[in-house]
């Protein structure tokens, strides 16, 4: 049978057992739980719950779906997930990592159903002190199912929970609303209190916002508009990393993969900082953030830890995606073996090796998503841009170099070229470098990073998602 209908064979023939795994697992069913994600999502791999411990503590469940309870090492399954590596996620469609069966019904932790799970369960301050933390399996069984607009709306008192939960709640307390929004409100105030010691730590907080497209009944898109992160995104987002944190903590010296990002190119970010001084108020903030991003180092996968810089965490991990990310399935099965089974490991060196070279191909494999991503993003815009053709759009000076012009506009995001030679017609440019300008050699006119300008759509070619501007006086 060949590999792929013999990953579809393992696919269909595998057995919920949860009745059996049920009594082998610590029982979360009690505590309010809920997950909070896009509103397209299909597939939750994270769910928070809450309790009141008395006495100022509170017991907090981070709960993660335990797909390596269902796809078990050296199964075609497992060598399939490993050769994607991760979920691409296209303006169009979603490629997952794993089958649909397993990413979107047994371990999607969809709400009213019991699902395996594998947990960190912190004790804590109201101000996001840990006083201690368990990481173990357990099963839970989730109350809601929110998308981030409706815990943001609860956040805001602008809405009912129940009603913005839109569920029927299947449980036994009447006053499931007022605990959900106990439950959120001060799990954003422990979210706010981590995000600060981040913040004052040095780490580093990039928010941007997300592009999203309608598209008409034939895949055709009529309009782009922007997600920005806001606080119940970041609630979650604290807690994930809190977790990806623990884990990293309690496992290190031994084999295993961590999520590093090392020091950004030091001489770039000088540049940047000597940019930033001599434009003062003159450039957006978001523009010093992109000149930011670029100088700094892609994170990776690695068994050697070297921290992470923009986290400024000293150990750090993926843990809490296994349905979409390969290396955080690496981490539950090393969670499993360090931790809940005290295994040590036999051979570290061989064990090391092994699982850098899982390391690298997850990190390639990530790479290779992001830019099939950010090419369906393009792809898009060029589409768009296409229906816009000849008209006339405020940007923002986005990217300089030795042939022209990125131009960012400013309501679309979309980005375009004006070549070198259209800038000023008949004008030799000098390309600064340092300071992210164009001069012209006789008029003394300087084009900068951040600057405004004035653009006309002249070209667009879908066949390689490139536009063209020309700029208007």
């Amino acid at each position: 049978m060949q590999p792929i209908l013999r990953f579809y064979a393992q696919m269909t023939s595998i057995k919920d057992d949860i009745a059996q795994e049920i009594l082998r697992r610590r029982d979360m069913r009690e505590p309010l739980t809920f997950t909070i994600d896009p509103a397209d999502a299909k597939d939750f791999d994270d769910a928070l719950s809450f309790e009141s411990l008395g006495d100022g503590l509170y017991q907090i469940g981070v709960h993660i779906a335990d797909v390596t309870h269902y796809v078990q090492p050296d199964t075609d399954i497992d060598d399939e997930a490993y050769r994607r590596g991760t979920t691409i996620y296209e303006v169009n469609r979603v490629t997952p990592m794993l089958p649909e069966r397993l990413c979107n019904d047994l371990c999607s932790l969809r709400p009213n159903e019991d699902k395996l799970t594998m947990s960190v369960i912190f004790t804590m301050t109201a101000d996001a002190k840990v006083v201690k933390h368990k990481i173990c399996r357990t099963v839970i069984r989730s109350d809601f199912r929110l998308t981030y607009e409706q815990a943001q709306s609860i956040l805001d008192g602008e809405a009912d929970p129940l009603d913005a939960a839109g569920l029927s709640v299947q449980r036994s307390f009447s006053d499931s609303g007022l605990q959900l929004t106990d439950a959120l409100c001060k799990l954003n105030l422990m979210a706010l209190s981590l995000r600060r010691r981040r913040i004052a730590a040095g780490a580093l907080c990039l928010d941007k916002d997300e592009p999203r497209f309608l598209l008409d009944k034939n895949g055709h898109p009529t309009a782009i508009y922007f997600e920005s992160p806001t606080p119940a995104h970041h609630l979650i987002e604290e807690f994930m990393l809190l977790a990806n944190r623990t884990i990293a903590k309690q496992i290190g010296g031994l084999p295993f993969v961590y999520r590093v990002h090392d020091l950004p190119n030091q001489e770039k970010m000088r540049q940047v900082e000597q940019f930033k001084r001599k434009m003062k108020d003159r450039v957006r903030p978001e523009v010093i953030d992109l000149l930011t991003i670029r100088a700094m180092a892609k994170a990776e996968y690695s068994t050697h830890n070297i921290g992470h810089y923009g986290l400024r965490f000293t150990h750090y991990t993926h843990f809490t995606s296994p349905i979409r990310r390969y290396p955080d399935m690496m981490v539950h099965r090393l969670v499993d073996k360090y931790i809940l089974r005290a295994k040590p490991s036999k051979d570290p060196k061989t064990e090391t090796e092994i699982l850098e070279q899982a390391c690298k191909h997850c990190s390639e494999m990530e790479l290779m998503a992001q830019e099939a991503e950010r090419a369906s993003v393009k792809l898009y815009q060029t589409l768009w841009m296409n229906d816009h053709k000849g008209e006339v759009f405020e940007g923002t000076i986005s990217g300089v170099t030795d042939f022209g012009l990125f131009v960012e506009l400013n309501d679309s995001r979309c980005e375009g070229l004006i070549h070198i030679y259209d800038i000023i017609p008949g004008e030799y440019m000098l390309y600064d470098e340092k300071n992210y300008r164009l001069i012209g050699e006789t008029t003394g006119k300087t084009f900068t990073m951040g600057d405004p300008m004035r653009v006309q759509v002249v070209k667009v070619d879908i066949d390689h998602s490139q536009i063209d501007f020309m700029p208007i006086e």
